[in-house]
């Protein structure tokens, strides 16, 4: 006779930050042997999101069976003085057993600072703006956001529009400190070939042209002609090309073992699927998004695509936006060769959903520039506050 176990509850809260959902915890939420990475973490996480699954719907869980609604949070107090909470995010693949702790996710980067108020990690006047100072433990980064109160709560609802989200909400300003990776740290310098343009090797593809970047997360910067592209691309039609997929995620491993942040281009997939993230950039030009909406030529400055964890973003990763505004702010890059060369300390660029303005202050200082910080605007909502419910046996 089986044994039959029985569900454990654990106190979760559903949020939306940016273009993104995941699932929100306080280490205390979480059964003991799953309040830090490891295997017992993420076996939680899988099994809250309902991974893998080999129908890549995540039916049995919270995932939303896309990379942008397959997202997990642990948010707790910070062991910094200098920051109020310690943000942890993991990107849970939705058809592998995998959850990769290796970046951050820009959008979801909004709710952090509304959670830790709700939850009481964070005091905030009753009024006003609240500053909450956010270490971001993947990346070792310092975030600040600036989230609105109204009567003793996060303001939540407001008018402030954001391309890739149906409702308008209360607009939370994040600001990106220093941004671009430290010497030292995870795949080195902010441009860790120490060039702002390098040519990769890639077999089946060829010689490609890119600009290797660590700003918000490791990002990979192509022309979108590389890939016989226009820039203008939404999901429908790319996301179902397995061929065009497969040539992307050949440059993008390769890439990462250019910057040094995988030993081979066959671990960089296998076991490194959310970061380096794969961009491709083009001229500005009109399309309509994918809400139906006419994105004009005159609206951008460049067009814009991230794919993320395989598959083309629906719009644009928050990390991707500071990695472009931090791109765009140094004469070299291809971004900024599209541009039109120079500095550029605000750009407004398409995306499939519409448009985003990012901006980025970069200074240089005998040939090597520094960015102090990215800026961008976001909004975040809770969705569910409660538990979520999982197999006792979800360690097996």
């Amino acid at each position: 006779m089986n044994t039959i176990t029985p569900q454990i509850a654990v106190r979760a809260t559903y949020m939306r930050g940016g273009t993104s959902k995941g699932v929100f915890f306080t280490p205390d939420d979480l059964p003991e042997a799953a309040r830090q990475p490891g295997a017992a973490c993420d076996a939680l996480m899988l099994r809250v999101t309902g991974s893998p699954d080999p129908y890549a719907k995540q039916i049995d869980g919270m995932g939303g069976a896309t990379s942008s609604t397959s997202k997990v949070v642990i948010v707790g107090p910070s062991t910094r003085e200098d920051c109020d909470v310690d943000y942890l995010f993991g990107a849970v693949a939705i058809e592998s057993p995998v959850v990769d702790w290796s970046g951050n996710c820009g959008n979801l980067t909004s709710a952090v600072g509304p959670f830790a108020i709700a939850r009481g990690l964070v005091q905030a006047p009753a009024d006003g703006i609240a500053t909450v100072r956010i270490w971001q433990a993947n990346i070792q980064k310092k975030i600040v956001a600036h989230v609105p109160m109204q009567g003793g709560q996060v303001q939540e609802t407001g008018d402030f529009e954001l391309d890739g989200v149906t409702f308008p909400a209360a607009e939370i300003k994040l600001e990106f400190l220093e941004p671009g990776a430290d010497e030292g740290g995870e795949g080195g310098a902010m441009f860790p070939t120490g060039r702002q343009v390098d040519v990769i090797d890639v077999p089946g593809v060829g010689a490609v042209e890119a600009t290797l970047i660590n700003a918000g997360n490791p990002t990979i910067f192509i022309d979108a002609a590389t890939l016989g592209l226009t820039g203008a691309e939404l999901q429908r039609g790319f996301n179902d090309d397995t061929a065009l997929l497969a040539r992307c995620e050949a440059i993008r491993a390769h890439a990462t073992v250019a910057m040094g942040l995988a030993r081979s281009a066959e671990e960089a997939t296998a076991k490194r699927p959310h970061t380096p993230k794969l961009a491709f950039v083009a001229a500005p030009r009109g399309y309509t998004a994918s809400s139906g909406k006419p994105v004009r030529e005159a609206d951008m400055d460049l067009c814009a695509r991230i794919l993320s964890m395989g598959k083309l973003h629906h719009a644009m990763t928050g990390t991707g936006a500071v990695a472009i505004a931090v791109a765009a702010a140094i004469p070299g890059t291809l971004v900024s060769r599209l541009l039109g060369q120079g500095r550029h300390d605000e750009v407004r660029f398409g995306h499939p959903s519409g448009t985003l303005k990012v901006g980025a202050e970069a200074s240089e200082s005998a040939g090597t520039w520094t960015v102090t910080k990215a800026v961008m605007s976001r909004s975040a909502r809770r969705l569910m506050d409660g538990q979520v419910y999982v197999p006792g046996d979800w360690q097996r």
